[in-house]
């Protein structure tokens, strides 16, 4: 039975929506976003962080999977590309939703195959720019506020991602649309959806700066000088940085990280909800949601979180963050400075 969307609780643009012009068009601009951001990365990872990047990809795929209700029947999930920027910078992030939307489509027929470069651009690119360029914004005016920050960054992402989506498809859509009509619409439900990843990326953010504020790359630079006291009243500024902890106390926290991230696919999916998500909802009630056409691995076993071939959702969504994990984890590497790691980033915040 041809169904256009998945099964699953995850919903990405699906083939059949553009046209092979818009289609191939986003996939230079994806390509090209990856390739930049791999040497760009260089700066932000080494060996300390790179395990960091997998863990953050691995936890934004498994957050995907919850979606949660927002209004009249209508649900939606996490993106994602605010928090991944905050947390491992602004180049690793979009390497990170990169691997997730990739594995997403190719494994679970989450996300048309010609339609990768799309779900790249608007769900990992214009995300992450988005959600890094408030971030930064509102973390300096706000005199190092990381999680007020954070989730500001993240509400305002999802809505435009929703309106970039908008204007490419009134550009390339497969079906004629009224584009304020379908903005409108899009930027609404997505407002909603953006308060719940707002939530999600704030509450995030703010348990790992209280457990390892070092790991935390957008509050890097934005802790206070630390001040010593001499006997005689005298003052003296040490730097605004403290020295990292040592590499081998990274390990608790990301087996942590990794238990909470499997619990959270292999258990919570099960209560995610199943209601149409804002893009599905907004296609069907503006008319092009039969554009959409069957994905080319619609048919294998994991494919729809497992539902088609009889998978739980739960085994589905450890199978893929172990995917995730490794993929991105390994991409990490590979892109990391082989440079001295620096004795010097901030853990206080």
């Amino acid at each position: 039975m041809f169904r256009p969307f998945p099964g699953g609780s995850v919903v990405h643009v699906p083939d059949g929506f553009f046209n092979a012009v818009t289609s191939i068009s986003a996939g230079v601009v994806a390509a090209a976003g990856v390739a930049v951001c791999l040497r760009g990365a260089r700066r932000e990872l080494d060996d300390r962080t790179a395990p960091m990047a997998g863990l953050v990809a691995a936890f934004i795929f498994a957050v995907q999977m919850l979606n949660f209700p927002v209004a009249a029947g209508t649900s939606g999930h996490l993106l994602g590309g605010a928090l991944a920027a905050i947390l491992v910078g602004p180049y690793t992030g979009v390497l990170c939703m990169a691997v997730v939307l990739l594995v997403q489509g190719v494994f679970f027929a989450d996300g048309g195959l010609t339609a990768l470069g799309i779900n790249i651009t608007i769900m990992g690119i214009v995300t992450v720019l988005v959600g890094w360029g408030v971030f930064r914004l509102v973390a300096g005016m706000a005199k190092g506020k990381v999680v007020a920050a954070a989730f500001l960054a993240a509400l305002i992402s999802v809505p435009a991602s929703a309106l970039v989506f908008s204007l490419l498809f009134w550009i390339g859509g497969t079906a004629p649309i009224d584009v304020g009509t379908v903005a409108a619409a899009m930027g609404g439900v997505h407002v909603l959806i953006g308060i719940g990843e707002a939530l999600i990326t704030a509450a995030t953010v703010g348990a790992v700066l209280a457990v390892r504020p070092d790991l935390v790359y957008g509050a890097r630079g934005l802790t206070k000088p630390l001040v010593l006291r001499g006997a005689e009243g005298t003052t003296t500024t040490a730097g605004e940085q403290a020295p990292v902890a040592a590499p081998g106390r990274l390990k608790p926290f990301l087996l942590g990280g990794v238990g909470v991230t499997l619990v959270l696919a292999g258990i919570v999916s099960f209560f995610a909800s199943s209601s149409p998500d804002g893009l599905e909802a907004v296609a069907e009630n503006k008319g092009f949601l039969d554009q959409a056409s069957d994905h080319l691995f619609g048919g294998w076993a994991l494919a729809d979180y497992g539902d088609v071939g009889g998978i739980p959702v739960g085994v589905a969504g450890i199978v893929g963050v172990g995917l995730v994990l490794v993929i991105a984890g390994a991409l990490a590497y590979a892109a990391r400075s082989r440079s001295k790691i620096s004795d010097e980033i901030p853990n206080k915040v």
